[in-house]
């Protein structure tokens, strides 16, 4: 059976009491970037990626803070309903005053986001009640919007994978990660032009093997990547998307949250994610989408 199929039909009946996607009805499309057309190689970038196209991944946002040099960035995140967007617990450490933060939505670069980019302000800032940062445990959040965002063919919602796609994702080879962080392990600096990678998701028992992460991984973290490193997420891409789409459907979904690693595309490194299957429940109560 076609899960993420099933889950596709789930949410357009109504799923989560109708009110997960008010964005048109759907979720997971890519309504300018055929998914028939490969990537554009020439330019490497988020460590071992290419350039995105605009469009390519309509649902990924660039938290930013106006004192933060350069592009104002520092972290990622995906929207999920029209006014609210689902990142990293971890990329509010810092922060003491989220009035400040504000989020783009629609861009692909930074520095010339273009008129079809919006940008919201941050009404509420909602992290995982467990969440950890001296082991990255529970390490998602929420954001909602000051005012929803509008639907384009370059701002879409990104599906969220329930517990249904289980069997589906651990087979899943078509999986990608974007963001606009630093493009090598030495390079702190935020990428201004949105950037993207295939990656494979690796068995979570091998991630957490002595001579991988020994035993630092959890059970709600997935863990993407190549054994042999050098493509990865690295600094500013945490909050962001790991995205899968099934090989008998268009659909994407948003499996994983970039959370931590050992710095970047190191060998027997890989990044870790929050995986978002683990959460569903947690995404659906704290939006109010679903009874308590």
């Amino acid at each position: 059976m076609n899960w993420l199929g099933l889950l596709v039909l789930l949410t357009l009946a109504g799923l989560a009491e109708g009110t997960w996607d008010n964005c048109g009805g759907s979720c997971g499309l890519r309504a300018v970037v055929s998914d028939s057309i490969p990537p554009d190689d020439s330019v490497t970038r988020i460590v071992g990626g290419t350039s995105s196209k605009p469009g390519a991944w309509p649902w990924i946002v660039s938290i930013q803070h106006p004192r933060i040099p350069g592009t104002k960035h520092f972290c990622g995140g995906s929207l999920i309903r029209a006014d609210w967007v689902l990142t990293a617990a971890h990329c509010f450490d810092l922060i003491f005053n989220t009035s400040l933060v504000y989020v783009v939505i629609g861009a692909t670069q930074l520095t010339q986001p273009g008129p079809g980019a919006q940008v919201r302000q941050i009404k509420k800032l909602l992290r995982h009640e467990n969440y950890q940062r001296r082991d990255m445990s529970n390490d998602i959040a929420l954001l909602e919007l000051s005012n929803p965002v509008q639907c384009s063919p370059y701002i879409q919602l990104a599906c969220v994978a329930d517990a249904i796609l289980g069997v589906s994702v651990s087979q899943e080879h078509n999986c990608w990660i974007a963001g606009w962080g630093a493009t090598t392990a030495k390079d702190k600096t935020p990428s201004d032009q949105l950037q993207d990678a295939k990656v494979r998701l690796i068995n979570i028992h091998l991630c957490n093997s002595t001579f991988w992460y020994s035993g630092k991984i959890h059970t709600h973290n997935l863990c993407a990547g190549y054994p042999e490193g050098k493509i990865d997420t690295c600094q500013g891409d945490s909050g962001g998307p790991l995205m899968c789409q099934d090989s008998h459907a268009d659909y994407w979904w948003v499996v994983g949250v970039t959370s931590w690693g050992k710095s970047c595309g190191r060998a027997r490194r890989p990044g870790i994610y929050t995986s978002t299957q683990h959460f569903y429940d947690w995404i659906l109560t704290h939006m109010g989408t679903k009874n308590v």
